[in-house]
């Protein structure tokens, strides 16, 4: 990984780590607040092949995929919900204005204290900004993108890929 001088995250380098079924242990348990104020809990995700996206928008790689994750999230409905962690904006206001200017319509809970990311902890490790987790249809981390996103068709089968899992 290579840092990014004073701007204050860590970039990865887009390589997927797929999690067999036999090692992806317990639902990650995950509640918060949206950018709306609305609640947001994983749970309610269960039995589809949900995406999560750590990100905040001061982070270039974030600005640079978030259109494309928005396209997945489209071309995926249906397989899959996505759900943001914004873990870095000084307000939800500035959050909810990036999302909206970058064709976001997927919720993300506004979490700048990171404590959204413990529920990751010992699952896997999400350092990198920004970072992508796949959670099979039982909650459960199937795999792990560190960094950006390499391309939307890799994520799409990703998706894919999981979902197919349940037959």
């Amino acid at each position: 990984m290579e840092g990014t001088g004073d701007k204050g995250y860590i970039t990865g380098d887009g390589r997927i780590v797929q999690i067999p079924e036999a090692g992806r242990g317990e639902p990650v348990d995950l509640k918060g607040e949206s950018l709306e104020g609305d609640p947001i809990d994983l749970a309610d995700y269960r039995g589809d092949v949900v995406v999560v996206n750590m990100w905040w928008s001061g982070c270039g790689p974030c600005r640079a995929e978030m259109p494309m994750l928005a396209t997945a999230a489209e071309e995926t409905a249906g397989t899959a919900d996505f759900v943001g962690i914004n873990i870095r904006d000084s307000s939800q206001a500035q959050g909810l204005a990036f999302s909206r200017q970058a064709g976001v319509e997927y919720p993300s809970i506004w979490a700048p204290d990171g404590q959204a990311l413990l529920a990751f902890s010992g699952r896997v490790s999400l350092s990198s900004v920004p970072s992508t987790a796949v959670l099979d249809s039982s909650g459960r981390v199937a795999a792990v993108i560190s960094g950006d996103v390499p391309g939307k068709v890799s994520l799409v089968d990703l998706i894919q890929e999981v979902a197919a899992e349940d037959g």
